[in-house]
Formats: C-alpha cells, sequence, structure tokens
C-alpha cells in the first residue's frame, strides 16, 4: 500500500526538530527509524502533513553510561544500543526486538514512544523506574516510566513534543536478571513477556524485586503483589511458585485473536516463575 502524501523536512539538532514541530502542530510526527510509523502510515491509521527525520541530528544521536544510568538520545538504533550501551539488561532486551534489519533501523526511543503494550522497551523502563526525557520548543521535562505509558499506544507526550532521550538505571551489581517471551515465532510480538530483577542479602532473603510483565494488558505492567510476596522473603522454591501465582492479580489480563485472556495468564504464571528461577540471586544459588 502507498503512503499518503506528505511534506519532508530534516531537523539537523534538538532545537530545530522542536521548532519544526511547534510550527507545525498536530500536522507533523518525528521520523526516526520509520519501523513503526510508515506502516501505520501506510494503513492510513495516521496521515501527518510533515515528516520532521531526526536521524541526523548531531545531538540526538549519543548514548552513554551516566551516574549508574544508561542515557539513549532519541537517533540511536536499537541494533546500535545492543551493541555498545554498556547495560547488559538493555542489551538481552533489545536482542529480542523484531529481527537485526529491524533494529538496524529502528530506535530505541521510537519504540518507547510507540508504546505498542507488546514491546520489550516499555517493560524495562517500567522494571527499573527508568525515566522518558520529553522535549519541546519551549521546556524540557523528565517523565517517571510508570507515568508515560497510559494506554495501547498512548503516551504522556503532548502536542508539539517528542522523546529525545530515555534513562536506563542499572541494576544493584549483586541483583540478576532474566528477559522471557513467548512469541509465534522468534521476532514477533510477544504473547507474554516478562523482564525480572531480583537482588538478595548474604542471608538469602529477598532486597529487591521487579517484575514486568508486557504483551498481556493495554500497556507493560508490574507485578506489585507478587513483587511484595519475594521481598524480605527466602527465596525457596515455594516462594517462587507463590509469586507467580499472583503476577497477574491487581489488573485486567486481555486476549485477541493471537491468544485469550486464559491462556496469557495461565501461560504467563508459568513463565513468570521460570523467569524467577533463572533470576536467582548468586546467594541464592550458592546456598
Amino acid at each position: 500500500m502507498k503512503l499518503p502524501a506528505f511534506a519532508y523536512q530534516r531537523a539537523e539538532s534538538l532545537e530545530e526538530a522542536t521548532a519544526l514541530l511547534a510550527s507545525h502542530g498536530a500536522d507533523a510526527r518525528v521520523l526516526a527509524g520509520g519501523q513503526s510509523l510508515l506502516p501505520v502510515m501506510a494503513l492510513r491509521m495516521s496521515q501527518p502533513a510533515l515528516l520532521v527525520d531526526i536521524t541526523k541530528a548531531a545531538d540526538l544521536s549519543g548514548h552513554a553510561i551516566q551516574n549508574g544510568r544508561a542515557v539513549v538520545s532519541a537517533a540511536v538504533t536499537a541494533r546500535t544500543a545492543e551493541q555498545s550501551a554498556g547495560h547488559p539488561l538493555l542489551t538481552e532486551c533489545l536482542a529480542k526486538v523484531g529481527h537485526v534489519e529491524i533494529r538496524t533501523r529502528g530506535t530505541v526511543c521510537g519504540a518507547v514512544a510507540h508504546a505498542d503494550p507488546a514491546a520489550e522497551m516499555p517493560a524495562l523502563l517500567l522494571a527499573l523506574d527508568g525515566a522518558v526525557r520529553v522535549a519541546s520548543d519551549t521546556r524540557r521535562r523528565r517523565v517517571a516510566a510508570a507515568d508515560f505509558f497510559l494506554g495501547p499506544y498512548l503516551t504522556a507526550l503532548e502536542e508539539g513534543e517528542l522523546v529525545a532521550g530515555i534513562e536506563l538505571p542499572e541494576p544493584a551489581p549483586t541483583a540478576r536478571a532474566s528477559v522471557l517471551e513467548i512469541a509465534r515465532r522468534d521476532g514477533d510480538f510477544a504473547l507474554v513477556g516478562v523482564i525480572t530483577v531480583l537482588d538478595a542479602g548474604p542471608d538469602g532473603r529477598c532486597t529487591d524485586a521487579r517484575i514486568a510483565l508486557f504483551g498481556v494488558a493495554g500497556t507493560a505492567k508490574r507485578a506489585t503483589v507478587a513483587e511484595q510476596v519475594l521481598v524480605g522473603a527466602e527465596l525457596t522454591p515455594q516462594v517462587l511458585t507463590e509469586a507467580a501465582a499472583y503476577a497477574f492479580d491487581g489488573f485486567d489480563v486481555v486476549g485477541d485473536l493471537h491468544g485469550s485472556a486464559t491462556y496469557r495468564r495461565k501461560a504467563g504464571v508459568r513463565l513468570v516463575e521460570k523467569s524467577l528461577r533463572a533470576a536467582l540471586p548468586l546467594e541464592v544459588t550458592h546456598a
């Protein structure tokens, strides 16, 4: 299907990009990798009058570890971040995004802005209490991940704003993590996905538990009830099984033609337990 007609301008900086967005309002969209935007346009689900290309904006092309956080700017591709961001859990998540060809074009921040409920990046931001750097022509703001994702493909971005970057805290040195998902084919969006981070003290009791679920609701979700079961407890097989059983409490699981809500919940409980076992801290596995 052919794309609808649109105007095109390349921004050489964040300042130029936000100025273009401000001058064209709701008729403008940001173009980075185009892996989500262009198919949506082809289906006539979005018909912007102007695309603002940020791929050559020098101040949006960097990534670094700063004060214990991976900072990834808007024009950085998923493949670049996967190979050189220096954040192992980010690398593990990005390796599960589509295929190499998609990651070579698509951007990390584009996936965040698109806010697909089955995507890995929103869940990772949520799991690590990350933040989104938002910019417009008149202000810069930092939005916590928990406040940024509002619903399916819906974010806290306002007219004239773009995702300028993201901040991902690094897990504690003693923590271990796991990223697991169920998909019909390798590279497909997840029917059920889970990102787990666990830490424990010398006594083997859990000091931190983070479980983020994706592909099961309108947005990525933290399994807060399951986390509460784990924190302070000795991480025995029985406790892991109990926590997994509570992973889907507190929100409605969605179903669609790819998998019913019942399937997602049942398969998800088993996946969470498997993820918890994979993320057991060394203090526990060596006990």
